[in-house]
This record gives structure tokens, C-alpha cells and sequence, in this order.
């Protein structure tokens, strides 16, 4: 990640602790691809503490069935790369949470692991707040730090967005 990029990260990260302390919300991650980058996106934000309140790594299929309540029904049909299975883990993780918002990733970051239909970079993007639940496939391209930042960064991008447009 470049500085600049880390810049407008932190940027963007100071812009969404804002949205969440002017409503009193917390947020919650739930990731598999991104292994925990969304989460410490977050709290590299100095006072995280008031708007951030976990962060589940799933990345085994076991895990997100086991931490977030995914179904394993739900895996079995869909892959774990998927709109159904992003939108259960941005769901389970304000289940099991104190958070009123989340943001979940599912993807392929490479260089292995694509299959047909699902390249390296396909990652779905999960979004949930109150009633509001939405899943959005990306294809990003890169090395696997590059697509993992990616996801990163579209994925606070767009939820600030959201918020900020409420």
C-alpha cells in the first residue's frame, strides 16, 4: 500500500468513526479474505475503541458457520464466495456483536484458489445497518496485497458513503 493510499485509508477510516460517533453506533467486521485488514484499518485510528467494537477473521468455512451462524446449507449451495454467504456473515456479525453496523468480506485474493466463474479478485463486499443489507461483487485485479487492499478500501469507502448519506 502506497502512502498516499494509507492516507486517504486513514482518511476515509477518521471520516466513518465520525459518522458512527454522531449516531452512538458501533461497527462490527466479519472477513475471510482480507484476514483481519478491515479491523486493523480500523483500529490504527487512534480512540477506535468508541466506534469499533470487533472484528471476526473467518476464514475457514468451519469458522464462519461456527462465529458468525453462517448455515453451512448456505455454503454448500452458494460457495463461500458469494452474495448469500457475505450478507449471512455482515449479518452474523451484528448478531454477535454490540455493533449496529458491519461490513463483511468473501473472496479470492489468489494467486490460487479461483475456479470457474470465481477468478482471482472476485470479491463480494457485504454492508448491514438497521434494515439496510446489501452485497456487491468486485473484481479486483493485483497481486493478493494489492486485491486484498482493494476490498479494504471499497469497503469503508462505501459504508461512509452509506452513512454519510442518511
Amino acid at each position: 500500500m502506497t502512502d498516499t493510499t494509507a492516507l486517504s485509508l486513514r482518511a476515509m477510516t477518521a471520516q466513518l468513526a465520525a459518522e458512527l460517533q454522531q449516531r452512538g453506533w458501533m461497527l462490527a467486521t466479519a472477513e475471510s479474505c482480507t484476514g483481519g485488514m478491515l479491523a486493523a484499518a480500523c483500529t490504527d485510528l487512534p480512540g477506535s475503541s468508541t466506534w469499533f467494537d470487533r472484528g471476526f477473521v473467518t476464514y475457514s468455512n468451519a469458522a464462519k458457520t461456527e462465529m458468525l451462524g453462517v448455515p453451512a446449507a448456505l455454503i454448500a449451495a452458494h460457495g463461500a464466495v458469494s452474495q448469500e454467504v457475505a450478507q449471512a456473515m455482515a449479518a452474523g456479525a451484528l448478531e454477535h456483536s454490540h455493533a449496529q453496523v458491519s461490513i463483511a468480506t468473501t473472496g479470492i485474493a489468489g494467486p490460487g484458489g479461483a475456479t470457474a466463474g470465481k477468478p482471482v479478485g472476485a470479491v463480494w463486499i457485504a454492508w448491514k445497518y438497521q434494515e439496510y443489507c446489501q452485497a456487491q461483487l468486485f473484481h479486483f485485479s493485483g497481486s493478493r496485497e494489492a486485491i486484498r487492499a482493494q476490498a479494504v478500501h471499497c469497503g469503508l469507502q462505501k459504508i461512509t458513503a452509506l452513512l454519510t448519506a442518511q
